[in-house]
């Protein structure tokens, strides 16, 4: 396909799979990138020696396009941007934080940068620091989220018409008839995160990849809006917070509920009861482990298929 997401990234599909912390490193990130749509390594789960060990091996892997995922409020931030650019990774997504902080140093060292937004309002000022593209995220998606809880749906024709700058929606996509609805939308390529949890390439624990295909409808909810916001599968630890956000708990409270290691407990050690499982709402669509290129292939030909069907309505 041609279009500017696909020309950006050098890619042969718009199909972005989500740097997701504790589930996405290089296995799955070299295995999307080689099925032609463009891997993310989640760099939030990595110490600065760790990530570069992950560089390696993807650049080992793949000689195709990948990226790196980079939360800004990351502890260990500046060493993650200096080996970025030491080992001349081609992107770099930004998330939760101010893009304005790096993305300049970045584009000198020639790499592109997109930043993730889930208002029209963060897509301008994502735009003004000079990103190459945004991820528009609806708040049906897994991990952190935006508190408005505005939906994929409301969210992508806001953005595109605020912003003359390249869109890729997720939030809900877990499909080539979700991408066509995008599509349709305005968006020129979707990120998707939670449907390659459920891979043998994701580094999640095989508890989370199970509980995952095991979901149903409703299993999902948006928590720690005091905090961060981000969507949790429902579990002990869920009912915990919520619990303690009904009876008004501060914010001390909660940070102390949270703790520390509380994610890496869930999604990569497979604690189901005492761990925090961050997914979407797409989870409820998801009903087997497969390969990541078997995955990036079924979209695409699903979405062919669904563009084919709307043109001869």
């Amino acid at each position: 396909m041609k279009n500017r997401i696909c020309d950006l990234f050098g890619i042969e599909y718009p199909i972005i799979q989500a740097g997701m912390v504790w589930c996405s490193g290089w296995e799955l990130a070299s295995a999307v990138s080689n099925a032609g749509g463009l891997g993310i390594i989640g760099s939030g789960s990595f110490y600065p020696h760790e990530l570069v060990e992950q560089l390696e091996k993807c650049k080992a892997a793949t000689n195709k396009p990948f990226a790196v995922n980079v939360p800004l409020l990351y502890a260990s931030l500046e060493e993650h941007m200096a080996n970025i650019v030491k080992y001349e990774v081609p992107i770099v997504f930004t998330s939760a934080g101010n893009p304005k902080k790096y993305t300049q140093t970045l584009k000198d060292a020639g790499i592109k940068v997109v930043h993730v937004v889930s208002s029209a309002k963060f897509a301008l000022k994502a735009q003004a620091a000079g990103v190459d593209a945004v991820v528009a995220e609806g708040f049906e998606a897994g991990g952190h989220n935006g508190r408005e809880e505005t939906t994929t749906l409301c969210l992508i024709p806001a953005v595109t018409a605020a912003t003359d700058l390249p869109v890729i929606a997720a939030g809900g996509i877990g499909s080539g008839k979700a991408m066509a609805a995008a599509f349709a939308l305005g968006a020129e390529g979707v990120q998707i995160g939670s449907r390659f949890i459920a891979t043998p390439e994701s580094c999640a624990h095989i508890n989370f990849k199970n509980k995952i295909v095991d979901a149903g409808e409703g299993e999902t909810m948006l928590s720690l809006k005091d905090i961060v916001a981000v969507r949790l599968m429902k579990n002990e630890f869920f009912h915990q917070v919520k619990a303690a956000e009904d009876r008004g708990a501060s914010i001390n409270e909660l940070v102390e509920l949270l703790g520390r290691g509380r994610a890496k407990k869930g999604m990569k050690e497979g604690d189901l009861v005492e761990g925090e499982l961050e997914v979407g709402q797409v989870c409820a669509t998801i009903n087997q482990i497969k390969p990541a290129a078997e995955i990036v292939n079924e979209i695409w030909e699903e979405f062919n298929r669904t563009r084919t069907k709307l043109t001869n309505l």
